[in-house]
């Protein structure tokens, strides 16, 4: 997507039948207008031409718009006065992308066995790694007498 000084987008690629936040800094915003409406249409003849009114904040006007087509979206802004920043009569034009579709996934049925006897297995995994961690932690101060020795050094403290 080529960028554009004064307008961003809250995402990096502008994708069909998503919506998208666009954020506008320029012209109007610079000059101090109150309000700031965003026109917009797809195509090279603009079709489903649509104007929202967008919010001012601080960072400048933002408004959320559906992308409906998968052809150029076309924006141009004007304010409450009816002054246009339309980009010098050649208006803002971005490309929109079709959505891509996951050919590599597999969608399959699942029977409620399967799920159980995944979480049994993963259960009883969970439950041998435990062992084994505790023998290895564990045996070596047994059998060293190293564990004995820490439990009345921690006795003597006490007394």
């Amino acid at each position: 997507m080529e960028l554009v000084k004064d307008i961003f987008f809250n995402t990096d690629k502008l994708i069909e039948n998503t919506t998208v936040k666009i954020s506008y800094t320029g012209k109007l915003f610079q000059e101090g207008s109150e309000e700031v409406y965003v026109h917009y249409g797809y195509g090279p003849n603009w079709n489903n031409v649509t104007e929202k009114q967008m919010e001012k904040t601080e960072l400048g006007f933002q408004a959320e718009i559906e992308l409906s087509s998968d052809e150029t979206l076309n924006l141009c802004f004007r304010n409450s006065n009816n002054e246009w920043d339309n980009n010098d009569s050649k208006n803002y034009t971005f490309e929109i992308e079709k959505p891509e579709e996951l050919s590599l996934v597999v969608k399959e049925e699942s029977s409620i066995q399967s799920p159980r006897r995944l979480r049994k297995t993963y259960l009883w995994s969970k439950k041998i790694r435990l062992a084994v961690y505790k023998i290895i932690t564990y045996l070596p101060k047994i059998i060293s007498g190293n564990y004995k020795r820490k439990i009345n050094s921690e006795n003597d403290t006490n007394s």
